[in-house]
């Protein structure tokens, strides 16, 4: 889609997307990316375009911090506990025992998402959805 020579340059473009101060703002900058880049690279502009809308959903919750729902880090902090809870244990000696220790650490990751110790907690977003709800009436 993007020569090799290209990626580097386009790809701080593309963030910079992501880092305006408003929908809006971000917007206006995927449709400056469109109208230089859209003859060049198509197939990356229309892939772009088409999730822009979906990609910029977390600016409509301004009092969450938006580094923490405009990326996936919270699943990939998950997954990267889960690897390294394996790499201790080595060999499991069944699929079983691979899967109690999975369940057990999702068990203890639930409870602390249940106690406040989330890394995006449901009292935030129980918050938000308040301020949008009185927004809206």
């Amino acid at each position: 889609m993007i020569p090799s020579k290209e990626k580097e340059g386009f790809a701080k473009q593309l963030k910079l997307v992501w880092k305006q101060k408003d929908a809006a703002h971000a917007l206006s900058w995927a449709r400056a990316l469109e109208a230089e880049y859209g003859q060049r690279f198509p197939k990356a502009i229309e892939c772009l375009m088409e999730c822009l809308e979906d990609s910029l959903q977390f600016y409509n919750f301004p009092e969450l911090d938006s580094r923490k729902i405009a990326s996936n880090n919270g699943m990939e902090r998950l997954n990267a506990e889960i690897r390294r809870r394996s790499r201790v244990v080595g060999v499991f000696p069944s699929t079983a025992s691979y899967m109690r220790l999975l369940v057990c650490y999702l068990m203890e990751y639930q409870d602390d998402n249940e106690t406040g110790r989330a890394y995006l907690s449901s009292e935030s977003i129980q918050e938000q959805r308040q301020l949008n709800d009185a927004k809206v009436a």
